[in-house]
């Protein structure tokens, strides 16, 4: 059985429809990842997934049920607006938000996220005290804690540090690797090529994208080249380049439609020394900006 189907849904606020005519099908034990620009319509989506929101048309089922209780009691959910009781303990906090989906017996889960999460020792500190990164591993054991088989998080990643942030990516795969599915919203293009088995991306209420990374790549081609040149500034003046990039350490640029690499490589070896020459696919960052942004990416 699929975790989450959706069937032609569309919903709107006003004259702005947010979901366009949206189909999505996330298989059960799978980490699937949406991404899109501000807007786009993934917290929408999402928010309709829990049944905060319902569809103007159109159909979602959870564990193939269309309306349910049992299957919201099934669904953890990190949302993008953080909300946790301030002037309670972290350990009551966490009880309580266990109880609420009917495990009472919390104690041992509790101790086995907080000692996961290196908050062993804050179990009777008030939320309140916490950092903001201690605070988001509690809205996020609080999430989990009731072991639910579908977990959605939106944007979990967002104001963590690069240690938390790996924290957070090894608890989540864990979840997959002890049966969960996970739904997670992020604009992290690195966290999401790492983690997840399948990716969507929604752009002004559409699906544009759909499938594993490696399909995605494929349906742009190998038309990036990744490249160390002595002289970078030869780029600007060389055939077949849609568009190149500094990204620092290397130089990417896009060929355009039709062109050879090795042209190219020819044509920069007379030039300058080159001391890296990478055939790629498109990076998932790359294949964004294109879609989320074409006016600046032909710039």
């Amino acid at each position: 059985m699929n975790a989450v189907e959706l069937t032609d849904v569309t919903k709107t606020f006003g004259s702005v429809t947010a979901v366009d005519n949206l189909q999505l099908t996330v298989p059960s034990g799978t980490i699937y990842g949406f991404i899109g620009p501000n807007g786009s319509g993934k917290t929408t989506t999402i928010r309709m997934i829990m049944r905060i929101f319902y569809p103007d048309r159109g159909a979602i089922r959870v564990f193939g049920e269309t309306h349910s209780d049992a299957a919201t009691d099934r669904i953890g959910y990190l949302p993008e607006e953080r909300g946790l009781y301030k002037k309670m303990k972290v350990g009551d906090v966490l009880t309580f938000y266990a109880q609420l989906k009917g495990f009472n017996n919390p104690k041992d889960e509790i101790d086995k996220w907080l000692t996961a999460m290196g908050l062993a020792d804050r179990i009777n500190t008030k939320v309140e005290t916490m950092s903001k990164g201690m605070a988001q591993k509690i809205q996020f054991i609080a999430a989990v804690i009731a072991k639910p088989e579908l977990v959605i998080l939106d944007e979990p990643f967002s104001g963590l540090d690069p240690v938390n942030l790996e924290v957070l990516r090894d608890a989540i795969i864990d979840l997959k690797r002890n049966g969960s599915t996970v739904i997670f919203s992020t604009h992290d293009m690195g966290a999401a090529e790492k983690m997840c088995d399948q990716i969507f991306m929604i752009h002004n209420g559409k699906k544009v994208l759909d499938g594993t990374l490696q399909s995605i790549q494929a349906n742009y081609g190998n038309d990036t080249i990744r490249l160390r040149l002595e002289d970078p500034s030869v780029l600007a003046s060389v055939n077949g380049i849609e568009k190149a990039s500094d990204q620092g350490n290397y130089q990417e640029v896009r060929l355009t439609n039709g062109s050879d690499p090795q042209q190219l490589l020819s044509e920069l070896a007379g030039r300058t020394r080159i001391n890296l020459f990478e055939i790629a696919s498109p990076s998932l960052h790359d294949i964004f900006v294109r879609i989320a942004r074409p006016e600046a990416d032909a710039s």
